[in-house]
């Protein structure tokens, strides 16, 4: 009996292992279109409701699902009431899982095409697909298919080798005492079902289990029904622990509505059969002994009968899940939306997790570009609210470069795409020049309170010549942004031309402001500001060149590791375009710069 017990154990093992590895792999494959699709969920519950089967039904997991709606309602992408009939829909979706493990029905005489989906043939059929997949193809997504298939062959192996153990095991006094007592006592059957479920943080994988031992010919209607129902109760309560972990209000709340739904379809269920039992309607199932694909069928039942019946109660639940879970403190945070968005929850679906970082580091680049030509303008005209609006938008990038380079590291360790690790590498490159720009755009602010403070103000030459260099800065600005924003490779290309004109144009004010001092159109003290906002700026297009090298990198690799050698060729006039576009960048600011 022992080594029975170990077998047993073995296979679930595998099983659990194999249902995780198919998991993965289809909430990976699948995490590119899963937000995009989840964001456009109306306000009609019954779309959501099909949204929540579809997703559950692809990435096998309704834990998955809700926790990732979670994420969404958190970050402000869609609301509690848009999440209720996804929660809803996420609980018949894993039902499907079920009904693939039935194929351990079909038996030896069946025909040779059912033959073909026996889990003895699926198996090892599986296995050969995933592992040519993994080990000899090179193509974009071999290895995530492979691993789906890997994990699916798996998943069959330990279901075989479980009920192999469980049909060594059926004599034996103390199985057949646990079977006796589960049908005589449903209160027993209910615990072990939310026990196990709560354990293992899967129905799906509970039910397996169950549809396991059914094929030692013991387990009875009225056994297996309570511990069916039990199931929907710990597996609830794992996923709304993790839904409450660090999260908003209305995120615990998506938590809190999946318990109060699985509350009440354990009672209707519990309910409904006991009535059906007492009318006589079950009376040939009671008793009877059931089989796997009677398990997933009864799953499948409850599930769907009771979301039909509970559907039209979403709202009732989002008003006791309101007065469960209190409404955060109020505080206002124009950023908390897109800091939100960075939560652990997306660490299994990479594509939600690396859009949350684009967002943050968008927002970070586009507060440091408006915050330098604000800075900019004080030169001219001082302003002293305006310059408190930089240093506060400098700490505004700040906060948010720091919470998206943590959120980036603990990320890390959760990307298995290379594509993903891709994004990622980008995303570091140019987290550190968002912030570098907001810092030149305080020093920018304080040269001109400098100004302010000594009564300084630039000769009209040298304010004309600031106006030709912002033009200049903005145009490079323009293309940054698209760069960054639309990974736009073409953009990224057209930056460094313009940084190179850009140093010509910084060297040659150099030596417009030394005849100045010369002549004594500008004095010392005048001097030394002008210089350190031409320094800035100088350092301001060299950050923009880095982030052009950062986007063009993630398309091409070996630019991210000679991009020493790669800026330097271009300098010699190795690249035409390159060439091209500089000489006609000079000529149009030189021109401007000859008639001031």
């Amino acid at each position: 009996m022992i080594f029975n017990a170990i077998t047993l154990l073995g296979g679930l093992a595998m099983f659990l292992y194999g249902m995780r590895m198919m998991s993965g792999g289809l909430k990976s494959s699948a995490s590119g279109t899963l937000k995009n699709i989840m964001e456009k969920v109306t306000n009609s519950p019954i779309n959501a409701f099909l949204l929540g089967v579809a997703v559950t039904a692809i990435i096998q997991s309704s834990t998955a699902t809700i926790v990732i709606t979670s994420g969404l309602v958190a970050a402000g992408i869609i609301s509690l009431k848009q999440s209720l009939g996804i929660i809803i829909g996420a609980n018949v979706g894993t039902t499907v899982t079920g009904q693939i493990i039935r194929l351990l029905d079909i038996d030896g005489s069946a025909g040779s095409v059912l033959q073909f989906f026996k889990p003895s043939t699926l198996a090892p059929i599986a296995l050969i697909i995933g592992i040519v997949l993994i080990m000899f193809c090179k193509f974009r997504r071999s290895d995530t298919i492979g691993t789906i298939a890997m994990g699916f062959g798996i998943l069959f192996s330990g279901l075989m080798n479980m009920t192999g153990a469980v049909s060594s095991l059926t004599d034996s006094p103390l199985m057949h005492g646990l079977f006796t007592s589960i049908g005589d006592n449903h209160f027993v059957g209910y615990l072990i079902g939310a026990g196990v479920a709560f354990v293992l943080q899967s129905s799906s994988a509970t039910i397996g289990i169950l549809q396991a031992f059914s094929f030692s010919g013991n387990l009875t209607f009225k056994a297996v029904y309570a511990v069916i129902t039990g199931v929907y109760l710990g597996d609830c309560v794992t996923t709304a622990i993790v839904c409450s972990i660090g999260a908003k209000a209305d995120s615990k709340r998506v938590g809190i509505v999946n318990i109060l739904f699985n509350f009440g379809k354990t009672a209707l269920a519990l309910i409904g059969v006991n009535i059906f039992h007492a009318l006589g309607l079950l009376d040939r199932l009671w008793e009877a002994p059931v089989n796997s694909g009677i398990i997933a069928d009864t799953n499948t039942v409850f599930n769907l009968v009771c979301a039909v019946l509970l559907l039209p109660l979403v709202g009732v639940f989002e008003k006791l899940s309101r007065k469960i879970v209190k409404d955060d403190p109020e505080k206002v945070d124009k950023y908390a939306e897109k800091l939100n968005a960075l939560s652990p929850v997306f660490f299994s679906t990479p594509a939600l997790a690396l859009r949350g970082c684009y967002d943050v580091l968008k927002e970070s680049l586009s507060v440091s570009i408006l915050s330098i030509n604000k800075a900019l303008g004080l030169i001219e005209k001082f302003s002293p609210d305006v310059y408190k609006e930089v240093e506060e938008e400098e700490d505004d990038v700040d906060k948010l470069t720091d919470s998206v380079s943590d959120y980036m590291v603990q990320l890390s360790g959760h990307l298995k795409e290379d594509y993903h690790v891709k994004i990622l590498d980008e995303y570091y490159k140019v987290v550190t020049e968002f912030e570098r720009l907001s810092d030149h755009a305080l020093n920018l602010a304080m040269c001109a309170r400098s100004l302010e403070e000594d009564k300084i103000s630039f000769s009209d030459p040298s304010l004309r010549e600031l106006e030709i260099v912002r033009d200049l800065l903005n145009k490079i600005f323009n293309y940054t942004t698209s760069a960054y924003e639309k990974r736009d490779v073409a953009a990224a290309r057209h930056i460094e031309p313009l940084e190179e004109v850009m140093d010509d144009m910084i060297n040659a004010l150099h030596d417009n402001h030394l005849a100045r001092l010369r002549t004594g159109t500008c004095t010392i003290h005048a001097g030394t500001v002008f210089l350190d906002i031409l320094n800035n700026i100088e350092r301001i297009s060299d950050v923009c060149s880095n982030i052009g090298i950062a986007v063009i990198a993630r398309v091409n690799p070996e630019v991210a590791n000679l991009a020493h050698s790669y800026i330097s060729s271009l300098h010699k006039g190795s690249d035409e375009n390159y060439n091209h576009e500089y000489e006609a960048a000079h000529e149009e600011f030189f021109d401007r710069l000859k008639n001031n």
